[in-house]
Order: structure tokens, then C-alpha cells, then sequence
């Protein structure tokens, strides 16, 4: 995996000035190219696996909407967070004023707390 160093730039961060590492990704691959890619170790057509792979995604879309975690086998567990400020006093929380977002969170499927998508990677600066 390569990377540069890169340096906070963000005044207010408490990282100000300090430098750390910055994945370099090489392409964007479309879903296209996975779907023929997977079709060749299949029977099924690039179209076939697109279809089932739309009708997959808009299942974990809407478990995911409904608060659901989503476990892929052999790829991971999906789940939904809520990003929100603090506040002092329990009574003082509005949802329209204190939740700025939702997030994503993947946690790649592992063995003993190992995930295979992080083993062997090796590390190279551009």
C-alpha cells in the first residue's frame, strides 16, 4: 500500500503541525469491472451479478435505515452511527440541533480479531 506524508493544516486541531501518513489510492474500479470480474470464476453473466448485487444493496440499504448492523460473510459487519454534539444537561438535547450526521462504519470480517484485509500488507512511499 502506498502513501505520502502529509501536514495538518487545520489550526484549531490539536495535530496542528505534526505530520502523519496518507493512503495514495491508484483508480476508482466501477462496479462494472467487479461484475465482470467476478463473473469469470462463475456460470453467470456480468448483468446477472450486477442485478443480484443491486437487489443485495438495496436490501443492507434498508436494514441499515432501520437501525440494523449487516453482516457480509467473508467481507464484514456494516452499521450506521449517529454523529452528535455533547451536551451538560440530558434535558438540553435536541435532535435537529445536536445531531450533525450519520456515518458509515465498516469492520472488515476477522479471525480472533485479525482481519484478513489488513494481513500482509506491506507499506511504500510514493
Amino acid at each position: 500500500m502506498r502513501y505520502r506524508i502529509t501536514k495538518e493544516t487545520k489550526p484549531k486541531l490539536p495535530t496542528y503541525g505534526k505530520y502523519r501518513a496518507k493512503a495514495v489510492h491508484n483508480q476508482v474500479i466501477e462496479s462494472h469491472q467487479l461484475y465482470e470480474e467476478a463473473a469469470r470464476g462463475t456460470g453467470l453473466s456480468a448483468g446477472v451479478l450486477e442485478g443480484l448485487m443491486m437487489n443485495v444493496a438495496d436490501a443492507v440499504w434498508r436494514h441499515l435505515r432501520m437501525g440494523d448492523k449487516v453482516r457480509l460473510k467473508n467481507f464484514g459487519l456494516l452499521k450506521l452511527e449517529i454523529e452528535s454534539d455533547k451536551v451538560d444537561n440530558l434535558k438540553d438535547f435536541r435532535a435537529k440541533k445536536h445531531i450533525r450526521g450519520v456515518r458509515l462504519h465498516f469492520i472488515p470480517e476477522s479471525e480472533h480479531g485479525s482481519p484478513e484485509l489488513y494481513k500482509d500488507i506491506t507499506f511504500e512511499k510514493e
